[in-house]
């Protein structure tokens, strides 16, 4: 937060909390610019993130940034996002690059699943459906993250949102209590605007994936993922097709780009 804090720009910070007691509530008494609202129980993360979203809809916010609270980063970054949104209206949703405490890279640009991602994750330890080629695809990890890109499925723990986007394809979808609404969100901002994986500034994520070590998270991201398919299509989904190799073609193109200048 202190990053944030730093930025040096306009903002108010909202924290939505679904704790079982409000103990945060005192960091709204520190800074001015921070509000406090205690959900008072779990109603989910698109749910309590949609309670302030719909204020920035009504409220002429030009930006909204959803920010998980195990995400830190310099007070240089913010400002060269709003920047960068600025100039490129198109964008409806930036993520920058994202590391581990550790300073290694977290995989978190992906392609749209198909079933088969998704199942490999939950039924497979974590070392071996990482190393999988089909993961690697998916995950992107054959890409060197070394430029700004249009990606279909960015990380819900930093969305940078232009929120004449929201106002266009709406906001979280409420029938998927936690995990996999940032997909779907992003998925239907991607359609219509451009979705900008940003290495130009990065953040530090805190990333546990409690889901794969815990029965009942990982019940209830089981339980998103299939909600995400009923929507978005199991095995017939020609949007997903296009779109995934549509990506990885303007992947390939700026690689062979790259290259070449470099002879």
């Amino acid at each position: 937060m202190s990053g944030l804090l730093a930025s040096g720009l306009d903002f108010k910070l909202v924290l939505s909390d679904n704790s079982p007691t409000d103990e945060l509530r005192f960091l709204s008494e520190t800074d001015s610019r921070v509000e406090y609202i205690f959900n008072s129980d779990n109603i989910g993360f698109g749910s309590a993130h949609n309670n302030v979203l719909r204020n920035s809809l009504e409220d002429g916010t030009k930006y909204h940034l959803v920010l998980n609270p195990d995400v830190y980063f310099d007070a240089d970054v913010l400002p060269a996002i709003f920047l960068y949104m600025e100039e490129n209206r198109d964008v409806g949703n930036l993520m920058p690059n994202v590391l581990f405490p550790d300073g290694s890279t977290q995989y978190l640009c992906k392609l749209l699943p198909s079933p088969a991602n998704l199942i490999y994750r939950f039924a497979i330890p974590r070392y071996f459906h990482r190393n999988t080629k089909l993961n690697e695809l998916f995950e992107l990890r054959f890409w060197d993250h070394d430029h700004i890109e249009n990606i279909p499925s960015l990380s819900g723990c930093f969305m940078f949102l232009n929120v004449a986007a929201l106002e266009e394809v709406g906001i979280f979808d409420e029938n998927i209590f936690m995990y996999i609404e940032d997909l779907d969100l992003n998925r239907r901002i991607h359609a219509k605007y451009r979705t900008v994986f940003f290495p130009d500034k990065t953040i530090y994520h805190e990333h546990n994936r409690e889901s794969f070590r815990n029965k009942k998270l990982l019940s209830i991201h089981m339980q998103s993922a299939f909600y995400y398919f009923n929507k978005w299509g199991w095995l017939f989904d020609k949007a997903r097709k296009k779109t995934n190799q549509a990506t990885l073609d303007a992947i390939a193109k700026h690689k062979k780009h790259s290259t070449q200048c470099d002879r």
